[in-house]
């Protein structure tokens, strides 16, 4: 005999058929509820002699754990005689269990209204209207989409409930409304609505649920604003790919300012302002949009992780990068004339540097450890002394260069990125140059005079 999963609706056995209450009622059967915390388990308690599974949440230690353990039990009362699995709602949608249980053996579901059904028809929207997100407030996705009419359920407990409330305000305005459904079709049936910001925790139960219909926020939020800048602002609809160029150099040299200064509010809003023109350049294209550089990216992410989304072992870094690089010269489909193409001529001279030189290492090109390349920087600075004394200006310019060639070449075998190091440096000179100048002006102080506010200033930081 199949076990009979029956819904009970979102209230009490009053609101179910004659037939489903009858088979609830026989004592033919042996009735497992998943919980008695619901007006329909309750009642059908009083009338008859019933088996819960409330106790299993008290002893696992999570929910995948609850729901094998009352696959079990169900299964342990079917093997003597008929029975019935009784679940709140409808055994279609939340239920767990009833998805494993169907996996192990014959099941027959009985249906009944949802949560979901009863929600909807509270707060009065109808889901083909304009799309409707369900979502668990056990487990909200990330990144967490608010972009239209939404359902967010299972809030049973005031933690569950407070950190749904701290997610959202993170992704939409703080003063958005929400209704919390408490009840949904039953006798104690309520609305309550409130801002974000000020939901009370203490509202939290089994039959809790939030309905909500925004204004769009965070990624999906920020990709509408920009669609209709480009629409609405003279000045959006007027950008080419070309004219922002130079706005894309800025904030990623801010970005890295903000990176090297380790200030994370810095780097939160530098991060925004990179991502904006993400979205601009997305919004100027004419062949693609930004859903299409997402997923293009999301492909070549899958593509050049095999160790994590394939078979391939990759055991350390060096291995993963080694891969990478392997991978993207057979996406493009034809073998380099060097070994050194690939590193965009437009790159900042510092980063192409140390690119140059991590490419002709690869070939074994490079020396064995950092020692003979402090020996190859003093070869250079006795190279440069030489060219300045000869008074040799183009001799001066290419020694020059060859200098900071082997210092970023010293970097690389450090492991240091030259950019970062020496923006810290800049950094540190303006702060220190700054504590000089607020010690006093530095008109016609002599040069002994100026190294010693350096020197204080030092000590300063």
């Amino acid at each position: 005999m199949p076990v009979l999963v029956i819904g009970l609706g979102p209230a009490g056995l009053g609101q179910l058929p004659d037939s489903t209450r009858a088979l609830l009622l026989d004592p033919a059967f042996k009735v497992v509820l998943r919980t008695i915390a619901h007006p329909a388990a309750a009642e059908l308690s009083a009338l008859r002699k019933v088996v819960t599974c409330d106790d299993l949440y008290d002893r696992a230690e999570d929910f995948e754990e609850v729901y094998a353990a009352i696959v079990e039990r169900v299964l342990e009362y079917q093997a003597g005689e008929g029975v019935i699995y009784a679940v709140p709602g409808s055994p279609l949608v939340g239920e767990f269990a009833v998805a494993d249980l169907r996996k192990r053996v014959p099941v027959e579901i009985i249906p009944s209204p949802s949560f979901l059904d009863a929600t909807l028809s509270a707060v009065g929207y109808d889901p083909l209207d304009r799309g409707l997100r369900i979502l668990d407030g056990h487990a909200l996705p990330t990144p967490l989409l608010i972009d239209g009419p939404t359902i967010i359920a299972h809030l049973d407990q005031p933690l569950i409930l407070a950190d749904v409330v701290a997610s959202l305000g993170r992704v939409v305005d703080e003063s958005s409304e929400v209704t919390l459904v408490i009840d949904a079709g039953g006798d104690q049936e309520r609305l309550l609505t409130t801002s974000i910001d000020s939901v009370d925790p203490r509202q939290a139960g089994l039959r809790t649920s939030i309905f909500m219909d925004p204004t769009p926020g965070g990624l999906a939020g920020v990709i509408s604003v920009m669609a209709r800048l480009r629409k609405d602002c003279p000045w959006d609809r007027a950008q080419t790919h070309e004219s922002l160029v130079k706005n894309l150099l800025e904030e990623t040299h801010e970005l890295v300012d903000a990176i090297a200064a380790g200030a994370e509010g810095a780097i939160l809003d530098e991060l925004g302002d990179l991502l904006l023109q993400v979205l601009f350049h997305s919004e100027i294209a004419t062949g693609f949009g930004v859903e299409d550089v997402a997923e293009n990216l999301r492909q070549k992410l899958v593509r050049r992780h095999p160790h994590v989304f394939g078979s391939v072992i990759a055991g350390s870094p060096e291995e993963v990068k080694a891969n990478w690089e392997r991978i993207k010269e057979d996406e493009r489909g034809h073998t380099p004339s060097s070994a050194l193409d690939g590193v965009p001529a437009g790159m900042p001279a510092l980063e192409r540097a140390a690119r140059l030189g991590r490419k002709a290492a690869a070939v074994g090109f490079d020396w064995p450890d950092p020692g003979p390349v402090f020996e190859k920087i003093s070869e250079e600075v006795d190279e440069l002394r030489a060219a300045v004394a000869a008074g040799d200006s183009e001799a001066v310019q290419a020694e020059l260069g060859d200098l900071l060639f082997a210092v970023v070449n010293l970097a690389r075998h450090l492991k240091l990125d030259p950019e970062l190091a020496l923006t810290r440096t800049i950094r540190e000179f303006i702060r220190r140059f700054q504590e000089m100048e607020k010690a006093g002006s530095l008109d016609g102080l002599d040069l002994a005079q100026l190294d010693a506010r350096w020197e204080a200033a030092k000590r300063s930081g």
